[in-house]
């Protein structure tokens, strides 16, 4: 069953179950497929594949945290809260992330493979090593990661 799938079939779950964080939560992912599929320009009712998927939820996993960083910010904690219970169901979707070890790992391989010593390539380090973890890690862990070998 590929995500949409899935995602469509817990959408009738949460409405049976009255859970309307959840449902809120997975309607908007379905609208956000919906809007992915017309920009790729394909018909609405298609079914997204699961890496078109993966990219939809990555960014409204990171929307979600933008906005707890600036509700905080503001002391509007209850908000905050309401974006946190979001972003757990979210993530609830998304592959497992790398943990910053296995991710340093990777960099300082790519960074000796590559012979990159100049600061001024950390750029180009960033970009390879982003490709080839596409999906798999934080880009904000990669970007501390490579920023520390270079510090």
């Amino acid at each position: 069953m590929s995500l949409h799938q899935q995602l469509k079939s817990e959408l009738k779950d949460a409405m049976r179950a009255k859970d309307t964080t959840r449902l809120t939560v997975i309607r908007g992912l379905l609208t956000a497929f919906t809007n992915e599929l017309v920009a790729q320009k394909k018909k609405p009712d298609e079914e997204l594949d699961d890496e078109g998927a993966f990219a939809v939820l990555t960014r409204a996993s990171k929307q979600r945290k933008d906005s707890i960083e600036q509700f905080e910010k503001g002391n509007r904690s209850d908000l905050a809260e309401n974006e946190q219970k979001e972003l757990e169901i979210i993530e609830g979707y998304l592959p497992e992330m790398m943990s910053r070890e296995e991710v340093e790992k990777i960099v300082t391989e790519k960074k000796n493979k590559l012979g990159i010593d100049d600061p001024s390539k950390k750029g180009q380090l960033m970009g390879m090593v982003m490709k080839e973890l596409k999906g798999k890690a934080d880009g904000a862990v990669v970007k501390d990661v490579v920023d520390s070998l270079f510090g």
